[in-house]
């Protein structure tokens, strides 16, 4: 009987299933082998050329350190569809296990269920990749129903509905299992991370005027300006408005948790995301640090990985112009595009943005010295290039005691959430699932809160206070805030109140 590491060299084909992606996109990819006899060989089609030749090098070395006899022949590996960018060690498991399947090491047929993603050391050990999870959904929705991954992407993998996953920790291990009959137990994923913590709730409920704008902000999706000097906190209260906006519904927390997954941001011991994210980047970040970027593999930025949460920007006239004009993209459309070495890359980036600002350069500390024209200039950084795109603008002041009253974060949250409902329900024929989300010219066509209600609006667009698309912005406010207290309809005290946060003159 012929020894499983001495096979019959005869020329055959073996077949594995991987599986790439391509920004948080998915896509399986067929690998098939194929021996033939002449001089030693082993070439690969499908792969980008320097990719290609490191992977052969892994192969190679993890197939003979696992103990496994290498074909001394003329190999050919094929991954189809051909044309698509593959970057990445993720697709070395199914070229070595379609190889060993050509050879006769493995079985014909013993993959079929299977999609097989992991790296290859150099020892024959599985090591994890980014992205195991928007990969095993694509390869699920192929129709795989048992996903071979490292160790530690096996909780990943498992939040993938259908799929059993098998924790892999070698090469020599995988060809063991598949030579077997049976399934290990499929790992449980981990349970939920803890919601944020409520570090403003006494903030808030010694502002009142403050509290109704987070909450506007929250409800409807309206970006939001807060200026105050550095001991007014406004750090926590950014953080406070993702405390109340509602947990991701199975979609959202799918794909958040899919975005998470290619920033290689989802640990062993986490499961699905299901709450809204909070990203909060330096002044000095990059532009492919906030939008995405990255040599060979285009990974998400800041702006992708706040989709569905809240995207805060503190000191935001410090961030470049470039970074600041660039998120105009996001804002306008809900994803981030990005081109890199000839390979474009969409991301989605559907967030609520949070500037924080001081109202001078030096942050009014005591003994501020700034004129009135360098905080006008020092203002204007910010609103010249996002001031279109912010409907909320608060001024905020220092933080004082803590309020006797106890504050009330989860009725806060409820409030949101209902408001949330009511806007869904109004939209439920559109495109749009929240206030912020739709278009001022269609507010006014299908949604315009009436004259008399609007008057204060109508006054300040005639005198030149506010532009048609600010306009706009107050009456998606104005729904908001009507929806927050459940009217039918925003009356005139919902619209001079959403004017007086576009203004910021709220008090």
């Amino acid at each position: 009987m012929t020894s499983p590491s001495s096979p019959p060299w005869a020329p055959d084909a073996g077949h594995a299933q991987g599986a790439a992606v391509t920004g948080t996109a998915g896509y399986p990819v067929n690998v098939s082998a194929r021996i033939s006899n002449g001089l030693d060989a082993f070439t690969t089609a499908g792969i980008p050329e320097t990719a290609a030749a490191a992977a052969r090098d892994r192969v190679r070395a993890a197939v003979i350190n696992s103990g496994l006899a290498w074909p001394s022949r003329v190999i050919t590996v094929s991954l189809q569809p051909a044309g698509l960018p593959r970057h990445g060690c993720g697709l070395d498991l199914p070229v070595a296990v379609a190889v060993l399947t050509a050879s006769g090491i493995i079985p014909a047929g013993a993959t079929a269920p299977c999609v097989l993603i992991a790296e290859l050391g150099l020892d024959g050990g599985l090591r994890p990749v980014r992205g195991v999870l928007p990969a095993v959904a694509a390869a699920a929705r192929a129709g795989c129903t048992v996903a071979v991954v490292a160790p530690a992407n096996a909780a990943e993998a498992a939040m993938v509905p259908g799929v059993a996953v098998v924790p892999g920790p070698s090469l020599r291990a995988v060809l063991t299992w598949l030579r077997a009959s049976s399934l290990p137990a499929q790992p449980a994923a981990p349970a939920a991370a803890a919601a944020m913590a409520a570090r403003c709730a006494g903030r808030l409920t010694a502002a009142p005027a403050l509290r109704q704008a987070l909450q506007a902000s929250a409800a409807g999706g309206h970006h939001l300006c807060l200026t105050g000097p550095d001991t007014a906190a406004i750090p926590e209260l950014a953080a406070g408005l993702a405390m109340l906006l509602p947990a991701l519904d199975p979609g959202e927390a799918m794909q958040v948790s899919e975005i998470h997954s290619v920033a290689g941001l989802l640990g062993s011991a986490d499961s699905l995301i299901t709450r809204p994210p909070w990203r909060s980047p330096h002044h000095t970040a990059t532009l492919p640090a906030i939008l995405g970027g990255g040599s060979g593999v285009t990974r998400p930025g800041e702006a992708p990985l706040a989709h569905h949460g809240v995207l805060f920007l503190d000191n935001a006239p410090e961030f470049t112009r470039d970074i600041l004009a660039a998120l105009r993209q996001p804002l306008g459309s809900g994803h981030v595009v990005v081109a890199r070495a000839g390979v474009t890359t969409q991301f989605p980036a559907r967030f609520t943005l949070i500037a924080g600002m001081a109202p001078c350069p030096c942050g009014a500390r005591p003994g501020c010295a700034c004129s009135q024209l360098q905080a006008r200039r020092y203002r204007a950084r910010l609103a010249s290039e996002l001031g279109s795109y912010l409907s909320l603008w608060l001024t905020v002041r220092p933080a004082g005691p803590a309020p006797r009253r106890r504050p009330e974060p989860d009725l806060w949250a409820a409030h949101v959430a209902d408001a949330r409902d009511r806007a869904r329900h109004r939209l439920r024929d559109t495109p749009w699932r929240l206030n912020g989300q739709v278009p001022g010219a269609q507010l006014a066509r299908c949604w315009h809160p009436g004259t008399d209600a609007s008057a204060a609006i109508s006054r300040a667009a005639h005198a030149g206070q506010i532009s048609r698309r600010a306009a706009g912005q107050v009456i998606s406010v104005a729904w908001t805030l009507a929806d927050l207290v459940g009217k039918a309809r925003p009356g005139a005290e919902e619209c001079a109140q959403a004017l007086a946060f576009h203004l910021g003159t709220a008090s």
